[in-house]
């Protein structure tokens, strides 16, 4: 059984392209899914670093409000900051590459080799 949606956030969702509601379904759950918990909490564990605690200040809201004193508004920058910061974390490297990871065997960037010591 599935918790119903608030007005507000049902609202922001009608007003987004369709190619971003399964996004917004994914963030609404998972703030919804504490909605008593306070937004400070929920938003540390969405968005990374402090991009939450700085959304509550920017949208002017204490970090104990609940999920339910969202407006339409409120939902739809959060979804914008949400969304921005996962497609930063998902890009990868300049090239689309995955960086991070284990580092190379050898001990160098990939594609770096060490100068051989009887080359010097």
């Amino acid at each position: 059984m599935s918790r119903p949606v608030p007005e507000a956030a049902a609202a922001a969702r009608a007003e987004l392209a369709d190619s971003d509601a399964h996004a917004f379904d994914r963030l609404a759950a998972a703030v919804l899914a504490s909605a008593r918990a306070p937004l400070g909490p929920v938003l540390r564990a969405q968005l990374p670093g402090t991009a939450g605690v700085r959304w509550l200040r920017q949208e002017n809201l204490p970090p104990t409000a609940r999920p339910a004193a969202l407006t339409t508004a409120h939902w739809l920058s959060l979804y914008r900051c949400w969304s921005a910061e996962h497609r930063i974390a998902a890009s990868g490297g300049p090239d689309g590459r995955r960086t991070g990871g284990r580092p190379s065997a050898h001990g160098h960037a990939p594609g770096a080799l060490s100068i051989p010591r009887w080359g010097q």
